[in-house]
């Protein structure tokens, strides 16, 4: 009985210690080539900066909605951006406003109006599984 006690108490706090599990669900993709890229930034005040991501995934593009799911990001507070990758030559592809000519987006499908957003506008709290969909902007 000891034993068997041992054992579910040694289960329950493993399943405790899983990271939860979050589903993106990208929409609005226009074209069935290259890949998504997404970068996930916590609140370290680093939002949008160059290699200031805690993670990055590629998604390779087959279809005009693509799922990720991500199952190695502790609980905490985050924030999303992302931009589709048409051409495959590993940026975000800008006119000479600075304006992405490729499909971006970001967590909270927040729309920037004349500047990039800050990491508030898109930040979200991330404790259970949970389940996002995202609209790529063009």
């Amino acid at each position: 009985m000891k034993l068997l006690f041992l054992l579910l108490t040694i289960t329950a706090g493993i399943a405790s210690t899983t990271p939860p599990k979050m589903t993106i669900s990208v929409k609005n993709i226009k074209a069935k080539k290259g890949n998504l890229i997404i970068a996930v930034f916590n609140e370290n005040g680093d939002f949008l900066k160059e290699g200031a991501a805690v993670k990055t995934y590629t998604v390779k593009v087959d279809d005009l909605t693509e799922t990720l799911i991500i199952n190695d990001l502790p609980k905490g507070n985050y924030a999303i951006s992302m931009y589709h990758d048409e051409n495959s030559d590993g940026k975000c592809n800008r006119n000479f406003l600075g304006i992405p000519k490729e499909g971006y987006a970001f967590s909270n499908n927040f729309k920037p109006k004349l500047s990039a957003p800050d990491f508030e506008d898109c930040e979200f709290s991330f404790t259970s599984d949970a389940k996002m969909e995202i609209s790529l902007i063009h």
